[in-house]
Formats: C-alpha cells, sequence, structure tokens
C-alpha cells in the first residue's frame, strides 16, 4: 500500500505537470530565442530544474510519507512535515512558481496576456490556501497542524528546519 499511494501521487503529480507543460505553454505565447542577447537566458535553466525538482519531491514526500495525493479528491491521511515541508508550508507550489518563472526568462515572452495569467494564478492560489487548504488541514490534522502553522511560515522558508 505504501508503494501503490506514492506512485498513485506521482501520477497526479505528473498529470498536473503535463497540463501546465503541453496545454498550456501555446497559447501563452512560449518560444525560445537563441539570438544575440537572448543566449544568456539560458542561466535561468537552473532554477526552473531546482524549482520543478522540489515540486516532485513534494508530490514523492504526499505519496510516500503522507500516504496520498496533492489532488484534494486523495488527501494525505498524515499531515507531510518532512523534506522541504520542515522549511515552508507550500514548497510544492513555491517549486512550481520559481520553475516557471525560470521558464518564463528562457522563453523570454512576457506578454500581458501572460502576465495577467501569471498574476491570477499567484492569487488564486493564495486564495485556495487561505480559504480552502488550511481550513480543511486545520480540520484533518487538528492540534499537530496548528503547531506546525506556528512554526512553519506558509510562504517565506526558515533558515533551519522545523524538528516538531
Amino acid at each position: 500500500m505504501h508503494w501503490l499511494m506514492t506512485v498513485t501521487s506521482l501520477a497526479v503529480g505528473a498529470a498536473f505537470f503535463a497540463l501546465w507543460f503541453w496545454l498550456l505553454p501555446p497559447w501563452l505565447g512560449f518560444h525560445v530565442d537563441t539570438s544575440g542577447a537572448a543566449r544568456w537566458r539560458w542561466i535561468a535553466v537552473l532554477p526552473s530544474v531546482l524549482g520543478f525538482a522540489v515540486a516532485v519531491r513534494c508530490v514523492w514526500d504526499f505519496g510516500w510519507t503522507g500516504h496520498g495525493t496533492p489532488a484534494p479528491v486523495a488527501p494525505p491521511r498524515t499531515l507531510v512535515v518532512v523534506g522541504f515541508y520542515r522549511y515552508v508550508r507550500n514548497p510544492m507550489y513555491l517549486g512550481f512558481f520559481v520553475g516557471w518563472l525560470g521558464l518564463w526568462v528562457v522563453f523570454g515572452r512576457a506578454g500581458l496576456t501572460a502576465i495577467a495569467v501569471a498574476c491570477a494564478v499567484v492569487l488564486a492560489t493564495a486564495l485556495f490556501v487561505l480559504l480552502y487548504e488550511e481550513s480543511t488541514l486545520r480540520k484533518l490534522f487538528g492540534s499537530e497542524y496548528e503547531e506546525y502553522c506556528r512554526n512553519v511560515p506558509r510562504w517565506v522558508p526558515r533558515i533551519h528546519p522545523w524538528h516538531g
């Protein structure tokens, strides 16, 4: 069962990655320009890869440690407070945002539509966390989650990991 939930979590994460990588970028106008000064943009591949690696690790932790998935329909059964979750409460979202910001720099295209979509996604994510996710986690995990919230910040990572 341990491996089954981990594989299920990774499948849900892969589906989410696929949505963002293959369905949305064409209408956001992403393209690669390697001429002239645009060559320096490739340095942004590093934060992009690191950001997405953080998100993948978080998906793994949901399955392996939490025995669930990132999807609200099959959430973790135990509170996930390992790996990057010891530094910040929302590392999966932060990883995705850093990953996409890096790709945005690499592709070098930030039209008004793309900026508006990015702002809407960040706002929607913040509201989802505040209005749905945190209240749901409080109901599921009670005082354990309350203690976690008191010790681990929502968006800005701690310097040292929390060992609660």
